[in-house]
């Protein structure tokens, strides 16, 4: 069985070396981005089943990038926005998201959302 990829966009290094040991004990493959710029250019070479978005990034934020990521041909996975802002449901709703998780956030919470949405479940 394969490993399901995920795609974290998230400009905190620190927060991107967590979520990838995490979710890569958890038996998913994590490939992170540190802005949505680089990770529409990772989008080009591999499809993740999920996608964590945090919102507020230099050189393109999370709003940005969900507007790019729904201008490209479809299937396009879906969109976890993991942010530290109060309004994260806000946000989520904003861009037309699957689902948020506001920062911070316990393990167990991000690895039930991950297999939820990368299994192809309905929308919680």
């Amino acid at each position: 069985m394969s490993r399901k990829r995920i795609l974290l966009i998230d400009d905190d290094e620190g927060i991107r070396d967590f979520v990838r040991i995490a979710l890569g004990d958890a038996g998913f493959d994590v490939t992170t981005a540190e802005d949505g710029r680089r990770a529409l250019e990772l989008l080009a070479k591999s499809k993740p089943s999920v996608i964590l978005l945090d919102m507020r990034m230099p050189r393109m934020n999370g709003w940005e990038f969900s507007a790019a990521y729904k201008a490209l041909p479809e299937p396009r996975a879906p969109i976890v926005v993991v942010t530290a802002a109060r309004d994260a449901g806000a946000y989520a709703a904003e861009i037309g998201a699957d689902a948020f998780l506001a920062k911070p956030f316990r393990v167990r919470d991000l690895v039930a959302l991950v297999r939820q949405f990368s299994s192809g479940a309905p929308k919680a």
